[in-house]
Formats: C-alpha cells, sequence, structure tokens
C-alpha cells in the first residue's frame, strides 16, 4: 500500500494504521446503523408502535443513505475533493445521529434521526473504495475488502451481543448514548493519520455524466441488480433477525443476543476466509475474473440455505441453517467490492461506487418495510425466509452472468481528451 503525503511523498508506517482505522470507522458504521433493530422489541413496546410502523422506522435509513448515493452526489464529494476531509464530516455527521436518538421520542424524532444516519453513512462507501481502489494492489484488495466487510458484520455482531445485554439492564437510550460518545473518539486518531488523496479536478466528473455513461456498460448494470438483490438478503437478517428470535423462537433478550451476535460473526469468519483464499489463488497466477466471480456466485448459492430457516421446527437444525447460510452469505462480500474497485479503476471508483451502493441499499427499503407487512399480515416470518433465499438466488444469476471479465472498463466520454491525471482539487 503506498503511503502519500499532500505533496505527493512517502509517510513511512501509517498505511497500516489507515486500514486499521478504517476498519473501526465500518465497525462503528453498522453498529450505528443496526442499533434500531437491536432495541426494537423495546422501543416498539415503550412506544406503541406497529410493525408497520416499524417497518418504515428501519427503511428511513436507506432513503437518504440510498438516494444520496443513487444521483452521484456522495460519489462525486468523495472522488472530487480530499477523501481524508469528506469522510471525516459523514463520520461526524452519522455519530452525532446516534448520540441524539438517544434522547429523543416520538416516531416522527426517530424517523428523522435516521433520515440524518443514513445522509452522513452515504458517503462512508465512496470514500472507502476511493481509498482502496487509490491505495490497494490488486493482489491485496481481496484482504483488505474481506477486513471492512468482517468488521461490518462484526459491528452489528457485537453490538447486538453488547447491546442486548446492556439494554436489560439501562434501558435502550443509555446505549445509544454511550455508542454515540464513544464512537467521536475515533476522530483524534483519524485525523492525525488520514490519506492525504487529493480531489480529481476535471470538468467532466459531475454525477448525471458519469451515470449516463456507466449504464451503457452490461458489467454496471450487472453490479447495480446483483448488490441490490444480495443486500436485500443482508438487510432482511441484518433488520429483522433479532425481532424473529424474539418473536417466533421465543429467546429472551439475553439469548437473542448471543445467537444473533453469532450469526453475525459468522458471515465475518466467512468473508475473512474467502478474502486471504482469494488474494492467495490470484498471486500464484489464477485469473481475477474466475477467483473473483467464482468466489461471488458459489457465495451466493450458499446463503439461499437461508429458506428452510423459517420452517424447520426443530432449534437445532434451524440455526444450522442460519448459521451455514451466514458463513456463505460471508464469501460472497468478500470479494463483490475487489470486483467493482477493478472495474470501475482508480479515479472513477468513488462514483461507481456511490451508484451501486445506492441502488444496493434501496433493498434496505424493500427488505424493512416488505418484512414488516408479510409478519403483521400473516402473524410469521415463514414467507419472509422464502423471499430472501430467491432473491440471493437471483443476485447469484447478476453477478455470475451479466458481470462481464473483472478488468478496467473503458470510459470513452468522460475521459475524452483528459487521462486519468488526479489532480489536487
Amino acid at each position: 500500500m503506498t503511503d502519500r503525503n499532500e505533496a505527493g511523498g512517502s509517510v513511512p508506517g501509517s498505511a497500516s494504521l489507515m486500514l486499521v482505522l478504517l476498519v473501526i470507522s465500518i465497525f462503528i458504521n453498522y453498529i450505528d446503523r443496526s442499533n434500531l433493530s437491536i432495541a426494537a422489541p423495546l422501543i416498539q413496546k415503550e412506544m406503541y408502535l406497529t410493525d408497520s410502523q416499524m417497518g418504515l422506522l428501519f427503511s428511513a435509513f436507506f432513503w437518504t443513505y440510498s438516494s444520496l448515493q443513487l444521483v452521484g452526489v456522495a460519489g462525486w464529494l468523495s472522488d472530487r475533493f480530499p477523501v481524508g476531509w469528506v469522510f471525516t464530516g459523514s463520520f461526524i455527521v452519522w455519530a452525532g445521529a446516534t448520540l441524539a436518538t438517544g434522547v429523543l421520542s416520538g416516531f416522527a424524532a426517530l424517523f428523522s434521526m435516521r433520515l440524518l444516519l443514513g445522509a452522513g453513512e452515504s458517503l462512508a462507501y465512496p470514500c472507502y473504495c476511493r481509498i482502496l481502489a487509490s491505495e490497494v494492489p490488486q493482489q491485496q484488495r481481496g484482504r483488505a475488502n474481506a477486513l471492512l466487510d468482517a468488521a461490518s458484520k462484526l459491528g452489528p455482531g457485537l453490538g447486538t451481543f453488547l447491546g442486548g445485554l446492556m439494554m436489560v439492564r439501562f434501558g435502550w437510550r443509555i446505549f445509544f448514548l454511550l455508542l454515540g460518545f464513544s464512537s467521536l473518539l475515533w476522530l483524534y486518531p483519524w485525523l492525525r493519520t488520514m490519506p492525504r488523496t487529493p480531489g480529481v479536478r476535471s470538468a467532466s466528473i459531475m454525477p448525471f455524466g458519469f451515470l449516463r455513461e456507466m449504464l451503457k456498460k452490461r458489467t454496471a448494470i450487472g453490479t447495480l441488480c446483483g448488490h441490490f438483490l444480495a443486500n436485500y438478503f443482508w438487510f432482511f437478517l441484518l433488520i429483522w433477525l433479532p425481532s424473529y428470535l424474539v418473536r417466533e423462537r421465543g429467546f429472551s433478550l439475553t439469548r437473542m443476543a448471543t445467537i444473533g451476535s453469532a450469526a453475525y460473526c459468522a458471515v465475518a469468519f466467512g468473508t475473512l476466509c474467502a478474502g486471504w483464499i482469494s488474494d492467495w489463488l490470484i498471486s500464484r497466477g489464477a485469473s481475477v475474473t474466475t477467483v473473483r466471480k467464482a468466489v461471488v456466485v458459489l457465495g451466493l448459492i450458499g446463503s439461499a440455505l437461508a429458506l428452510p430457516v423459517g420452517f424447520v421446527h426443530d432449534e437445532l437444525h434451524s440455526l444450522v441453517f442460519l448459521f451455514t447460510s451466514c458463513i456463505a452469505f460471508g464469501t460472497y462480500t468478500s470479494n463483490h467490492w475487489a470486483i467493482t474497485q477493478t472495474v470501475a479503476g482508480p479515479v472513477m471508483a468513488g462514483r461507481w461506487t456511490s451508484v451501486q451502493n445506492g441502488i444496493g441499499n434501496y433493498s434496505g427499503i424493500f427488505a424493512s418495510w416488505c418484512t414488516g407487512q408479510i409478519v403483521q399480515h400473516t402473524g410469521s416470518f415463514r414467507m419472509a425466509f422464502v423471499i430472501a433465499g430467491v432473491v440471493v438466488l437471483l443476485a447469484a444469476v447478476m453477478w455470475g452472468w451479466v458481470v462481464g471479465p473483472v478488468r478496467e472498463v473503458t470510459w470513452t466520454e468522460l475521459t475524452k481528451g483528459e487521462p486519468n491525471a488526479i489532480t489536487t482539487a
């Protein structure tokens, strides 16, 4: 990994620390976005909210999170300005929203804070991909992405475990307040070691011009649709698994915290193993396209084992299916961003990621609302598990068949007359 200061020189020893801080930030990111799910049984009871209202609360985050990425604003900011400062601002916004949630009451107030949380976190993934595409060589991207993705699964895992135990003793508000205050401590080491990657100064990088050319590419269509479909499965687990374990399996909050945490950790285990193995194979000469796409597709197919979870009466067998599908899904997540970073290239990575993650996270709205409607009208999670299993198989088709060779695409209109040079914004 290459370290740069603002003048382009070397900053020895800062690259590894920067990656560690990025891993910690995404760990915090996913605790913050999943904390409402952990507290849902208590909040719903305290505020007398229906399942449909909870579905709307869960979906609020994704409206701003997805929209700001889809229209290209988040990606444009991460590419146009120094990415370290852009990420700093987004972190402050989302940590502040978490903190404020702990002191507010009422559906409207909570809904507003979830919208603000989504706006702050919308810049995270475009910034992550911009940094990795610029700083990390191909043969190390599987591991770097696996570390980030593992943290995104360990965040909800640890958050579910500690949050569940804390809420039993102190209530849900203390959990939000403590999480918001402790998150802000991350800023001190980040400001000292953040990357000094400059912005891209170009008249042709405005969001809609990029989006127009991007949508002409078959590989882009594949990554957009594949990400949307696969994310539906993940958000179904992230948002509704705690409620499923408590309401349908009859688990206590303490046991829910333990099992839910272990399920998210299983995803992290899968992503770490697959990330290291894929990089090892590529370093030994294996085809980047074959390795990246095989890992992604096989992981998605294995994720469909979640389908029987809602139908198996025996608790042990149900949990075996759940954990197996979680490990498989982790296999997928280890490599799908590595594909995006490669096909987009370092100059376009922020904008491509912004659009892909924006579309992909609209599935959070569908997973939140649809599952709430299904549970309210059927009184069961069975059909919700069926839909999640079918959708994740469709995602495998998109990543395996629609996405083309894993190599940087050619940009014609956007780069016409302008080499892919990065100049300070």
